[in-house]
């Protein structure tokens, strides 16, 4: 018995041996072939310092930066084999970073017209508005809540070069209290069939939905800590999970390497996720000058869509919004902006997020322009969407940086961003991983 086992270990052994060979074997070509990309401009910004390189020339190899020098227009000379692309006159920034899309959504349909739709609807619908960020120069997104794991979908589409689209860090199914913002309010109880599965009403269930999530595909764990503008039936601030719920979930996803980040209006929603030690709050309307101080002391990164008002209030209810949503939004649109500004004050640290699905998919660049008319410096704008972006994500070095080992991601625009932001809403080129994906002619 002893030696019939072992001679089938030894079989074993070989069609494993022989297994990872043949893999070997067919990788080799693809290393021996590794595309090399060089892309030039007229300058790029250091987005770290602010400071202008003139003549940059990068090379990218197997999507990942290799190289970065200064050199004169025409004094490199580049192998055949090589790709040249030449955005003469251009400016360079490392590629953006959104970090609070819902690309399964649409600005165009809310309120109750969106059961009018089947449930794949969402999912096909995300294929467009995936092309449309990464056209707008976005070539990294974290998507902030998705049902049905359809952000996950998306994402392996896009990584099997399926679909065209940004990198994305999905969360999933958002996380929150049975009644809160992340649940069903707008259905009678005859409907309650239709109540997400990542609901919870105890710290010990939020880590179990934690647990599940991250099985899943979740890449970061997105919680509803207090009530919302398009939720029915609750406060736009109440606070809706409590300190254990918050703290036991953000335990869970940082015991498996993942971040948290908080839908939070209210001010004791916003400084309990804090103390819970939540790593990004979203909206953050009404934050106290108390609890901004807080988040400046503990280096939590605040996500505030500050240009949504503007489209909420266009639209109006003509895409479906209710009016009790439009009256919450007109509650606190103004006072979110109020509060961007003395949170950039009191050094709170900021990340780009547009919560695009609010406002169309495509224009998520024309928050730069109200981050800086509130406060913020070009440069601190442009920050807040690469590298701040990068290391709240903890992608530091890999995406929102143009530095060697990085992803080649990149954009390129006409003129200077650091004196006029709003040329970020009309990029002329968007590289990702060194593929040119959009180029105006």
């Amino acid at each position: 018995m002893l030696a019939l086992h072992s001679t089938l270990k030894r079989n074993r052994l070989c069609r494993n041996s022989g297994l990872a060979i043949a893999i070997a074997a067919l990788a080799l070509p693809t290393l021996a072939s590794a595309e090399t990309v060089n892309v030039s401009a007229a300058r790029m910004i250091d987005v770290v310092t602010g400071k202008v390189i003139a003549n940059p020339v990068i090379t990218i190899v197997d999507g990942r930066i290799t190289r970065i020098v200064s050199a004169a227009p025409g004094s490199m000379v580049f192998p055949a084999s090589e790709k040249v692309i030449a955005l003469t006159g251009k400016t360079l920034l490392p590629g953006l970073i959104d970090m609070h899309v819902h690309l399964t959504g649409l600005a165009e349909i809310g309120g109750y017209q969106t059961y009018k739709y089947t449930d794949s609807f969402w999912s096909v619908v995300s294929v467009p508005n995936a092309k449309l960020t990464l056209d707008a120069g976005f070539t990294s997104v974290r998507d902030v809540g998705s049902t049905g794991f359809q952000d996950v979908g998306l994402k392996q589409a896009i990584d099997g070069g399926w679909v065209p689209g940004p990198r994305i860090t999905p969360a999933t199914w958002a996380i929150g209290a049975t009644g809160g913002h992340c649940d069903n309010n707008d259905l009678p109880p005859s409907f309650d069939k239709s109540t997400p599965p990542s609901t919870i009403n105890s710290p010990d269930e939020g880590r179990a939905k934690v647990r599940w999530l991250h099985k899943y595909g979740a890449k970061v764990i997105k919680i509803c800590a207090t009530g919302g503008v398009f939720s029915s039936g609750d406060s736009v601030g109440g606070q809706q999970l409590s300190l254990e719920e918050m703290k036991a979930i953000a335990d869970e996803a940082h015991m498996l390497g993942l971040k948290v980040a908080a839908h939070a209006h209210g001010d004791e929603g916003i400084r309990t996720a804090i103390l819970a030690g939540i790593d990004t709050i979203e909206h953050a309307s009404l934050a106290s000058e108390e609890t901004l101080k807080l988040a400046a002391a503990r280096k939590t990164w605040f996500s505030m869509d500050i240009y949504d008002d503007d489209c909420i209030l266009e639209a109006g209810t003509s895409n479906g919004t209710e009016q009790a949503s439009l009256d919450k939004e007109k509650e606190i649109g103004l006072k979110q902006r109020q509060t961007f500004q003395r949170g950039v004050k009191l050094g709170v640290p900021m990340i780009f997020g547009s919560d695009a699905s609010i406002c169309r998919h495509g224009i998520n660049a024309r928050q730069f322009g109200k981050m800086v008319e509130w406060g913020m410096t070009p440069l601190q704008a442009i920050q807040a969407a690469t590298v701040h972006a990068a290391k709240a994500l903890g992608q530091e070095g890999q995406v929102g940086t143009i530095a060697v080992g990085a992803y080649g991601d990149l954009v390129a625009i006409d003129g200077d961003p650091l004196a006029n932001v709003k040329l970020l809403e009309h990029p002329s080129a968007v590289i990702k991983g060194g593929v040119l994906v959009m180029e105006t002619k």
